[in-house]
């Protein structure tokens, strides 16, 4: 019961994190503030973004999963590959997700897919981080 607690805290507590972080990045983009007029439906902008965050979430995702192996918890493969191809796809997910900010002339709403410019932004400096950190131990365990 206890652990189970934990883990739900530990998870709302990660979301919260990550929800200020992506306010963090849209206030410094100066684009914080709703937009006049609300777009609707998909526009080639938040398609964009949309898949710069969905790309830093895959490097997130196997930047954990290369952490805990190079750590030594799962099999004898250190996943020095696996974080080199994560560590990339963050660094990838991070360019573009700025560029996106950089390119929106609207705020929220606008079309211009700025909250998942943001998203890819804050999820590809996490997957660098934690790519980096698997290398890091990797190396050092080899």
């Amino acid at each position: 019961m206890k652990r189970t607690f934990a883990l739900i805290f530990a998870a709302v507590a990660a979301a919260a994190l990550f929800g200020g972080l992506v306010y963090v990045v849209l206030v410094a983009a100066h684009v914080s503030e709703p937009a006049a007029t609300t777009v609707q439906g998909a526009t080639p902008r938040r398609l964009w973004a949309t898949a710069a965050a969905v790309l830093g979430l895959a490097g997130v995702v196997i930047g954990g999963l290369s952490v805990r192996r190079s750590a030594g918890h799962v099999g004898a493969s250190s996943g020095r590959k696996g974080a080199i191809f994560a560590l990339v796809a963050g660094l990838i997910a991070a360019v573009n997700g700025g560029l996106n900010l950089a390119v929106s002339s609207g705020g929220l709403g606008s079309g211009n897919g700025v909250v998942g410019g943001a998203a890819a932004v804050v999820l590809g400096v996490i997957a660098m981080v934690l790519n980096g950190l698997a290398l890091t131990r990797s190396r050092s365990a080899d």
